[in-house]
Order: structure tokens, then sequence, then C-alpha cells
């Protein structure tokens, strides 16, 4: 289990270094206000209004990047610093959200796909852990140990599959808000580095989160391999 805890703690440390990292960037954008003046709502609105997406909501949401886009009821979710917010962070932040709103438009295929596997990838997240755990140890005894691993190994790969799934979802929400706020003039240029700089930041996450998932995911099958 010694190389388990090390990669954790590797993928701990890079996770908090990058989360730190962002939360340091739309700190600093936070502090660099838009020439137009628009709010994050504001902003939210009028990108889906020049995507021609009239059923959708902006509404505010409790917390601090808590921004998402629920395709369930068609609402654009902005954290309160943002719905509010006149800054270069806000701007990226509330055209990103849109930009996965223009995907549930236009039927994106990895939104879609993504979309789809969310309801195994609730139950394998929660079970998977646990069955590996136990696999681990009932495989130090018994064939059928390695059998109830293989098993939870399954169930890992399915979260693993959607984090990959995740980042083209992400980048793809990313090149739709920066190429909504640079062709409609929305931000100067100043302004759109730092939105670029900080939703660059914000991808990140979701990729350190996909390679360290990966790294379990490997690992585990090394043992299960080593105890055949």
């Amino acid at each position: 289990m010694m190389g388990y805890y090390i990669i954790a703690g590797a993928i701990f440390l890079v996770s908090s270094y990058v989360s730190n990292k962002l939360k340091s960037k739309f700190e600093f954008y936070s502090k660099v206000s838009l020439k137009n003046g628009l709010s994050g709502r504001e902003i939210a609105e009028k990108m889906l209004a020049d995507h021609g997406i009239s059923d959708v909501e902006v509404i505010s949401t409790p917390g601090q990047l808590t921004d998402h886009y629920n395709p369930r009821n068609k609402t654009v979710n902005l954290s309160e610093v943002v719905y509010n917010a006149r800054n270069a962070s806000a701007a990226a932040v509330s055209a990103h959200e849109v930009g996965h709103a223009v995907q549930h438009a236009k039927a994106y295929s990895w939104l879609k796909m993504r979309s789809a596997i969310v309801p195994a990838v609730g139950i394998s997240s929660k079970l998977s852990n646990i069955v590996i755990m136990a696999g681990l140890v009932l495989s130090v005894t018994s064939s059928f140990g390695s059998s109830i691993l293989l098993i939870g190994i399954v169930l890992f790969a399915v979260t693993t599959a959607f984090t990959f799934i995740t980042l083209p979802v992400e980048y793809d929400a990313s090149n739709r808000a920066l190429a909504w706020l640079k062709h409609k003039n929305m931000v100067t240029k100043d302004e759109y580095k730092g939105s670029e700089d900080a939703l660059k930041w914000a991808a990140r996450t979701y990729l350190v989160a996909a390679l360290g998932s990966l790294a379990t995911l490997l690992y585990f099958v090394n043992i299960y391999l080593n105890r055949r």
C-alpha cells in the first residue's frame, strides 16, 4: 500500500498547488474592472441572447467557485461573487458556464456522452474504493478476493473515464467563452488576457484530476496483475 500512499500524496500536492494557483488568479483578476461595466449576470444573459438561447435562466448560487450549468433545469448558476461582480474573473466564469449552455443547445457530443454516464459514475464513485479495499484484503488469502478487486477496478475505471470525458467539455466551453468575449468586443485586450489566464488555470484542475485518477487506476491494475 506504500505505493498507493506515495501516488495519493503526489496527486494531493499537485492538486493543492493548482487549486491555490487558481484561487489566486481569480482573486487577482477580480481586481481588474471591466470597462463595459457589465456584471457576470449581464454578460451571461447577453451571451445567451447572442446565441439565440431563450430557455436558460441565469441565477445566483451560494459559495465561491460553485459556478456551474445545470442541463436538467437549464440554469446557469453563478456564485454570488461572479453574479454581481464586474471584473475580468466574473466575465471569464460567466461566459464559460454559458459555454456549457451553448454546448447543450447544440447537442455537443462530448457533453451528451458525459451526461449519459453520470448515473453510472454516481454509483461507481460511492462503491469503487470500498470494493477495491475489500478485494485487496481478501485477495491475500483467496482467489475470490482477486475477483472482488477486479470488480472494484472496473468501477473505478468508470470514474476515470468520466474525468477524461470531462476534459474536452471544459476546454470547449472555455474556447467558446473566449471566442465570444473577443469577437463581440466584450473586453479589452488586458481584460481578455486576464480571462484567458483564469480559465487556463481552471482547466488545469480538471487535467490534474484526470491524470491523478489514471495513475491510481494503473496502480490498482498493477496490483491485480501481480496477485493473479
